[in-house]
C-alpha cells in the first residue's frame, strides 16, 4: 500500500520543479514606466537571461491611464500570479497604481488585499489582450487570498 503523505510530498516537489521553469522568464529587474518610454528598445533582462522588449504602444497606452508624477511608481511588466486550475487570477502590486492602472482599463473600482488585485478570467483575457508585453505570468500552487 502507498503512503499517501509521501505521494504527496512526491506530487509537490514535481511540481515546485515544473513551476521553477514555467518562472524562468520572469524579470530579474523590473523598470518603471517613465525609464522605459526613455529608451530606444524599451526592454528589461528576465532572470533566465533573456531579453524581453516592450511595445512602445503599450507603454504610451499605459502612460495615458495614469498622470505622469506615477509613471516612476508603475514597475514592468506588471506580474499576474496564476494558479492553475483556479478560476481567479491576482495582480501583484507594489504600489496603489497597479490599482489605478487596471481599474482604468477595465472600467471597475478594483481593491488591493495582501499586495495582490484578485480578477477573474474573462477580466484577465481583456486584460493580456491590450498589454500583452507588459504583464507576465508567475505561476504558483499558492491558493489566492493566503496572506503572505
Amino acid at each position: 500500500m502507498v503512503d499517501d503523505s509521501r505521494y504527496d510530498k512526491l506530487l509537490q516537489e514535481s511540481l515546485k520543479n515544473e513551476l521553477r521553469f514555467l518562472n524562468a522568464p520572469l524579470p530579474g529587474k523590473q523598470k518603471n514606466l517613465a525609464a522605459l518610454l526613455e529608451e530606444e528598445t524599451p526592454s528589461i533582462t528576465s532572470s533566465d537571461g533573456s531579453l524581453q522588449t516592450f511595445k512602445r504602444k503599450e507603454l504610451e497606452y499605459l502612460s495615458g491611464l495614469i498622470e505622469s508624477d506615477k509613471w516612476d511608481s508603475l514597475l514592468l511588466p506588471v506580474v499576474i500570479e496564476v494558479n492553475p486550475g483556479a478560476n481567479q487570477t491576482a495582480i501583484i502590486c507594489r504600489s496603489d497604481t497597479e490599482a489605478e492602472v487596471f481599474s482604468a482599463l477595465l472600467g471597475m473600482t478594483l481593491t488591493i488585499r495582501n499586495h495582490r488585485i484578485v480578477i477573474h478570467k474573462p477580466q484577465l483575457a481583456a486584460i493580456r489582450k491590450v498589454l500583452k508585453t507588459t504583464t507576465q505570468y508567475l505561476f504558483s500552487p499558492k491558493i489566492l487570498g493566503e496572506s503572505d
